[in-house]
């Protein structure tokens, strides 16, 4: 790891992550609620809200776009991804190199790592030469960690979250992206596993604004450093409001309710 606190993908030693990777990992459908975030200068314009540390994007969306918002946006550029087309076993094609995310400006750059999947060898190596030609720009490495394969029955067991943060830690990553174990004792367990690394909750698909709340104030309380979220913000009517609560969750360690109180 590197001292990352005064990166500016971390503000308070919490991190906010706007996730728009979707277009690429899901396809539009996730856009059919909100039509309009097809868009993804709408995304940006969501992601110049305080509460965002950085935005993680594809390629050719910060090739399109970040230039527009470099001033009031952080952009985390994720290196892999693969389309729900594909129908083997999980891996992650890479799509842009190191020196491309530093010439383009990326403060972080992502990469996924499917552990348990066939292609797990492959995918280490992989992130090997990302994290060490990362560390010559001095750039945070975020590692969507999410073990995935036709051995693993669940991928949000308690112990299978642990594991992913531990393995995060283990291959040099600064912060973990995992999926919430399910409790807050498992998830304290997960951020335990990952020493002082960084871990961040993903947000995963829209659900009410008190329930996902909730869980993002149950994995805070667990020892989690923020959430890396897409749909559980842009797909809202109001994303500013949920961000306003989000603020309030993460940085100030604030309850659901009270969150919820401070924002109507």
């Amino acid at each position: 790891m590197i001292p990352i606190d005064d990166s500016p993908i971390v503000r308070d030693g919490k991190s906010l992550i706007l996730a728009m990777d979707h277009g690429l990992e899901h396809g539009p459908v996730d856009f059919e609620e909100v039509p309009e975030k097809l868009d993804p200068a709408t995304v940006f314009e969501t992601a110049t809200h305080d509460a965002v540390t950085s935005m993680a994007v594809q390629k050719g969306i910060a090739e399109g776009y970040y230039p527009s918002y470099e001033d009031d946006v952080n952009l985390l550029l994720k290196l892999n991804g693969t389309s729900n087309m594909w129908m083997g076993e999980p891996d992650s094609a890479i799509n842009c190199s190191v020196d491309y995310a530093a010439e383009i400006g990326a403060d972080a750059v992502g990469f996924t790592v499917y552990s348990g999947s066939n292609h797990e060898v492959e995918m280490y190596e992989e992130f090997r030469r990302v994290h060490e030609q990362a560390r010559e720009y001095d750039l945070p490495v975020v590692m969507w960690s999410y073990p995935r394969g036709q051995g693993l029955k669940n991928d949000t067991k308690p112990s299978t979250i642990s594991y992913a943060t531990r393995i995060a830690l283990e291959v040099g990553a600064d912060i973990a992206k995992v999926k919430y174990p399910g409790s807050p004792e498992a998830m304290e367990h997960a951020c335990a596993a990952a020493g002082d690394m960084m871990v961040v909750m993903s947000g995963g698909s829209k659900t009410s604004d008190y329930d996902f709340l909730s869980t993002v104030e149950a994995a805070v309380n667990a020892g989690a450093s923020g959430l890396a979220v897409g749909r559980n913000v842009w797909q809202r009517e109001n994303p500013t409001r949920i961000l306003d609560a989000l603020e309030e969750v993460i940085y100030e360690e604030a309850t659901a309710d009270a969150a919820l109180e401070a924002t109507e």
